[in-house]
């Protein structure tokens, strides 16, 4: 489905809070919030800070599109250090990294830890087992992570399909965006995630939905018995450095529903 642009929820966002320079565009950066349902905790850490971090787009768990800022636009969402940049021997900087990608947000808890028979987040809220994937081997420090819905994933195509044809960006699926990859450190044309350029990030999570949207493979309808199983194992070729935990702005939100 086309994205409809009039449906898209404009915040009111301080001008502040982020660079009013046109920058060329050509990455994507997916990320996810590490929040409860809705937006205004994000939005109000991002306000509460003078950093200039946000992200021109969230999307919340029904599907509904927010925009803080125009994507011509930019605000610092990567957070490298000079020294990991320098340690990866790649040629591009924070700032120019951050300048010339477009962040988009997924609300969700992120990553959970299964205490008895429930799944606790940072927050110390419990996610419904149906809402919960499981993966063979812990991914960025998590077994467990709260899934994206069906209407989120279906929204971020929409989103994807049109600002990569804005910018001229490929919708390509990239194998390594779940580890550091150098293309995503070096400036590559592409659509990557947080975990792409920092080892200590696990937004996002390699969810098999997420990958075929990217893929552009079509929806597969699961049988009852898969359903009823939220601890579906899933299986997934990371490197070793992938496994560093990590509760990204966990305590600073305030939205913790």
């Amino acid at each position: 489905m086309a994205l409809d642009i009039s449906k898209i929820n404009q915040v009111s966002f301080p001008d502040d809070q982020y660079y009013r320079s046109v920058v060329e565009k050509n990455q994507i950066v997916i990320h996810h919030t590490v929040s409860g349902h809705g937006i205004n905790g994000d939005v109000n850490h991002w306000k509460a800070s003078e950093a200039r971090v946000a992200t021109s787009l969230i999307i919340d768990r029904k599907g509904d599109i927010h925009q803080c800022f125009s994507t011509k636009y930019y605000a610092h969402h990567l957070g490298i250090k000079r020294g990991f940049i320098l340690e990866q021997k790649t040629t591009k900087s924070n700032l120019e990294l951050n300048q010339k990608s477009i962040a988009i947000e997924l609300d969700s808890y992120g990553g959970l830890e299964k205490k008895g028979s429930k799944y606790i987040t940072v927050y110390g809220n419990e996610v419904p087992a149906k809402s919960v994937v499981s993966y063979k081997e812990k991914y960025r420090g998590y077994k467990y992570y709260e899934k994206y819905t069906d209407k989120q994933i279906a929204a971020l195509k929409d989103v994807l399909e049109y600002l990569t044809k804005k910018y001229d960006i490929p919708f390509e699926y990239k194998e390594d965006m779940w580890d550091v990859s150098k293309d995503a450190l070096n400036g590559v044309s592409g659509i990557y995630s947080h975990t792409s350029y920092r080892a200590d990030k696990s937004d996002c999570h390699p969810q098999p939905e997420l990958i075929s949207m990217i893929k552009g493979e079509k929806k597969k309808t699961s049988s009852p018995a898969k359903k009823r199983s939220v601890e579906k194992k899933t299986s997934i070729k990371l490197k070793t450095q992938s496994n560093g935990a990590v509760k990204k702005k966990a305590t600073k939100k305030t939205n913790k529903k």
